[in-house]
């Protein structure tokens, strides 16, 4: 680690064998690690052991302030948005490099802070936040930042701009991930960046912020400030950030989005979802179910892109329930650092209380435990829940409207494909969305037909050349995809003389 931590460790002498207590008291703003503004700390405790694995610096306003300034003047007066897009690249393919020579410790380090569990925390968390990094790398290299179009009275250069100042606000369940989403085209723009990582996972940042400094990021391009709610908002409020992108709650993004709206300032918001699987008739059991564990379960239910909700004909749906409680029952619960652990312990302890008030729910409203619906045995510390399933749930219910965040999945009758889709479409919100059939192109039709922004056939993906974000309440924008690239860019024309022949660059 660098100068600003204490004491870092990842060996056999915390409990469990995972991190001792490890200290920050810096802060990452303007290419250099600077003492904060108050004495004021987060602390970082693992929900496994229920023990303070870290402490960070807790930024206040005079720290965003001065963050938001770094990169004010690293966007106005620096090299960065002046580079040419191949150095852009070149410099975020070497962040991606790094990162993935710190792959081991990263994962260890999220398991650690919110209980992934380290076969997610490998593929999930980090290796997928690589991808995303070299996927914007190619992109940066050909993508065409001008163009010329021909117009009636001559030509037109129509130029791609970066938008200048962006808050990034991620939350705790993927931290990296969401920070790459961000950070990728962010980057490739032109963009400088000003982080904001959730107060219950900002470790992970600091390995980021020692990375950056090696590629070579020019000081004030990245800036990191762990805080919480209050501070987001002066972020988001800030009269120097020109955009801000925010993944998490619908609540929190309903107050983003109108903050932003009074000051016409650009926003990109990736919220919840409560997306549901569709189970056709002809669909294999054997490997559908498997399927389902990782589409409705991944990373202890806390995915917003979840298949919460399973759809099944009124004809299998006993079949479907009884495979369905079967796999679940046969999940293993547990130590998080374990690599055959399926399912590990909520982030924090409100969290547990949270999806435990919704399995009182489920029960209140008439719906039925077929597995779980409780603590696991013999796990007295750490906050975890039973992977549950509900059946006899109808949509209506609450546990099949509401997002719970947690390892819970309902099992709703459906009576035929035109009502599927209908009980699909029966929600406020439209960020994912499955169907698993043995006619795939019928599983086309059926996604054309459902309203979410995401959908697969047979199986759950994200594919990072495409455009990801929601319909409804899933959200505003997208990330990924050359789509994701535009939400951090500004179009400008310039009209040109005609006779005169334009030469285009990409800066």
């Amino acid at each position: 680690m660098g100068e600003n931590a204490f004491y870092f460790s990842l060996g056999p002498e915390g409990p469990g064998g995972r991190c001792v207590v490890i200290e920050h008291d810096r802060l990452y703003i303007g290419g250099e690690w600077v003492a904060p503004s108050t004495t004021s700390t987060i602390e970082v405790v693992s929900p496994f052991t229920e023990e303070v694995v870290g402490r960070v610096p807790e930024a206040r306003e005079a720290d965003v302030d001065r963050a938001v300034a770094a990169a004010r003047v690293a966007f106005d007066e620096g090299p960065w948005p002046r580079t040419s897009p191949a150095e852009r690249a070149d410099v975020i393919a070497k962040v991606s490099q790094l990162l993935q020579g710190r792959m081991e410790e990263l994962a260890k380090l999220i398991t650690t802070e919110m209980g992934s569990p380290i076969s997610f925390s490998m593929t999930g968390q980090t290796i997928a936040s690589t991808m995303i990094l070299d996927f914007y790398t190619g992109l940066a290299r050909e993508y065409a930042f001008e163009e010329v179009r021909q117009g009636v009275f001559g030509p037109a250069l129509v130029r791609q701009e970066p938008v200048g100042v962006a808050g990034a606000i991620v939350p705790w369940n993927v931290p990296l991930f969401v920070t790459a989403l961000k950070l990728g085209p962010a980057l490739a723009a032109g963009c400088t960046i000003v982080l904001k990582p959730a107060p219950e996972t900002p470790l992970d940042a600091y390995v980021l912020a020692e990375v950056v400094e090696e590629a070579g990021l020019p000081p004030g391009v990245l800036n990191i400030v762990p805080a919480g709610r209050e501070v987001g908002e002066h972020l988001v409020t800030h009269p120097d950030v020109d955009k801000i992108a925010f993944t998490g709650s619908t609540v929190a993004g309903r107050r983003i989005a109108s903050l932003c709206g009074e000051r016409l300032r650009r926003v990109t918001l990736e919220l919840g979802g409560k997306s549901a699987a569709v189970i056709l008739d002809d669909a294999d059991l054997e490997t559908t179910v498997p399927g389902l564990m990782y589409a409705g379960l991944m990373n202890n239910g806390q995915a917003c892109v979840a298949q919460t909700r399973i759809l099944a004909s009124r004809r299998r749906y006993d079949e479907v329930v009884e495979a369905v409680a079967a796999a679940v029952g046969a999940l293993k619960v547990g130590d998080p650092m374990d690599p055959e652990t399926n399912v590990g312990p909520l982030v924090a302890e409100r969290q547990r209380e949270r999806v435990e008030g919704y399995l009182a729910l489920g029960r209140e409203e008439g719906a039925t435990v077929a597995v779980g619906g409780g603590r696991p045995a013999g796990l007295d510390r750490g906050w975890f829940v039973e992977p549950t399933v509900f059946t006899g749930v109808d949509n209506s219910m609450r546990i099949a409207q509401e997002e719970i965040f947690g390892p819970v999945l309902c099992v709703i009758p459906y009576d035929g494909v035109d009502d599927a889709v209908r009980i699909a479409n029966d929600s406020d919100y439209g960020l994912s969305g499955t169907v698993w059939t043995a006619d795939v192109d019928l599983g086309l039709d059926i996604a054309r037909r459902v309203r979410t922004g995401t959908y697969t056939v047979n199986g759950f993906m994200m594919e990072f050349c495409a455009p990801f974000g929601g319909f409804k309440c899933s959200g505003l924008g997208r990330e990924l995809g050359p789509e994701g690239l535009t939400a951090y860019l500004e179009q400008k024309t310039v009209c040109v003389p005609a006779g005169h022949e334009v030469v285009t660059r990409g800066w």
